[in-house]
């Protein structure tokens, strides 16, 4: 089984960026994608060409924000109600799905702001995420993936000391967030099969940051610890283009 990840910072212009040919040449069998900004109607509009797939949307309450996808060749058996438990302000964040092997979780973590000015508010949700995650984790194996947010270790920013405490996604509140995460034994699966390798899945559309690869790794997939010796890869992959993040792979037998 194949999963990909990708934040496409907006459905409707990733589709006029060669979106459905990326798709394509990714092959998923689940396809997560993250920062929708789009209502669940258009969300599904805009994915009507991948007909193979079956697609949900969960659309954040306020326009043009946020928004998670989801798309599945096979049906899951049945879809989650997330909101209450994590989601409590309609952000769009989360999308579960129940397989018969595993839970899926396609999450859009917040963003602490520019000023860090939700800070505060992301400690809470991480924690609210955790509880989730635990929760899920006690009846079956389960995967979450999606963008969260934050670069956990030095290794996976560019200017780590630079941005350490002072920017969104480096704050040690949001890297306690992710260690809180893997302490609940919970694996990140691409630093597991790559523990030394610099890549990353976000770049700045300023300052040519692609092009001169300052990025962050803030898209993950987390699996449960008893899933490891069940994958076969995990990868990103810096040459798809289309938004600021790329996206990233899971290969699973499950």
């Amino acid at each position: 089984m194949r999963l990909v990840s990708w934040n496409v910072n907006g459905i409707r212009a990733i589709i006029k960026k060669d979106f459905m040919d990326s798709v394509k040449k990714l092959n998923p069998d689940i396809l997560c994608l993250q920062e929708t900004k789009a209502t669940n109607t258009d969300t599904l509009n805009a994915l009507l060409p991948l007909n193979n797939y079956v697609t949900y949307a969960n659309s954040a309450d306020r326009k043009g924000y946020s928004g998670t996808a989801l798309l599945c060749k096979n049906k899951p058996l049945k879809m989650i109600d997330s909101i209450n438990e994590v989601d409590e302000d309609k952000e769009g964040r989360l999308i579960c799905a129940e397989f018969p092997n595993f839970f899926l979780i396609n999450v859009y973590a917040p963003n602490a702001g520019q000023a860090l000015e939700r800070l505060d508010y992301k400690k809470n949700w991480n924690s609210l995420f955790l509880a989730y995650l635990k929760k899920l984790n006690s009846l079956k194996p389960l995967i979450a993936c999606g963008d969260f947010n934050v670069a956990h270790r030095p290794i996976d920013l560019k200017n780590d000391k630079a941005n350490y405490n002072k920017t969104a996604g480096y704050t040690q509140i949001e890297i306690d967030g992710m260690d809180n995460l893997l302490h609940a034994n919970f694996v990140d699966s691409f630093r597991y099969f790559h523990p030394n390798e610099i890549a990353y899945t976000f770049w700045s559309f300023r300052f040519k940051a692609r092009e001169r690869n300052v990025g962050w790794r803030n898209d993950y997939f987390l699996i449960s610890e008893n899933l490891v010796n069940k994958v076969k890869s995990a990868n990103i992959h810096p040459e798809f283009y289309g938004s600021d993040h790329c996206p990233i792979s899971l290969e699973i037998n499950l």
